[in-house]
């Protein structure tokens, strides 16, 4: 796993960084075309924070059949130490690696994290993406620090996600009478047409496609380097 020479190596500094790329999200955009061929990445990573060793994956599918047609990953050393709002820093040298090693290239990227749902409106998602200039989600399992209303009970029923006022993304009922999932934009697309692609990807579970694939997928790359017993 590669770390770029310039990645920021105290909090201060990624705050900075933080600051300097929150201008280029770009928050709206479409939803790629619901065609075979149009390829959707989930992207995420795993830890073993006794060895401080982290494992990413990227697993690619087709939009159209949510079928696997590529997957790959990158192991290796933690990037950044553990600090809330900065968690980007510790994950995305590896995420990089792994969207890197994929021969090609997706229309959309969903991470397991968040994108404009952020304290600084630059998450996993949003960072990941003016990086890559890739167009990219984000769908989490908690709503973090944000607040929202409980969505309507039927699959599609969405309330906003709120930081005070402002509205930062939505929670999503993904199934009937379970618990949402909350999403926002990361980069290059918009919050209608992220809700769609959520909704597309998530036709069978709570949690879509793309980061079920990408779990399971860094999760046993990690195994795989532990030392045998």
């Amino acid at each position: 796993m590669t770390v770029p020479a310039d990645w920021p190596a105290t909090a201060e500094a990624a705050r900075a960084e933080q600051e300097r790329l929150r201008p280029l999200v770009v928050p709206e955009g479409p939803e790629p075309p619901r065609r075979p061929g149009t390829l959707i990445a989930g992207v995420d990573v795993a830890y073993d924070d006794e060895r401080d060793v982290v494992a990413a994956a990227a697993v690619l599918l087709d939009y159209a059949t949510l079928d696997v047609v590529e997957q790959s990953t990158a192991v290796g050393r933690v990037a950044f130490p553990y600090l809330p709002g900065l968690l980007a820093f510790r994950e995305l040298p590896a995420v990089l690696d792994a969207l890197a090693r994929l021969t090609r290239t997706p229309d959309l990227v969903v991470c397991d994290g968040y994108g404009l749902a952020h304290p600084r409106r630059l998450g996993l998602a949003s960072h990941l993406g003016v990086h890559t200039g890739l167009p990219t989600l984000g769908i989490a399992k908690n709503p973090f620090t944000f607040t929202h209303q409980p969505p309507g009970d039927r699959r599609g029923d969405w309330s906003p996600l709120l930081d005070g006022p402002e509205t930062v993304g939505r929670a999503l009922r993904t199934r009937q009478g379970v618990k949402p999932v909350f999403l926002s934009v990361g980069h290059r697309i918009g919050l209608d047409e992220a809700t769609a692609v959520t909704l597309a990807l998530t036709p069978s579970y709570r949690l879509p496609e793309t980061t079920r694939r990408a779990d399971s997928l860094c999760r046993q790359a990690l195994a795989a380097t532990a030392p045998a017993p």
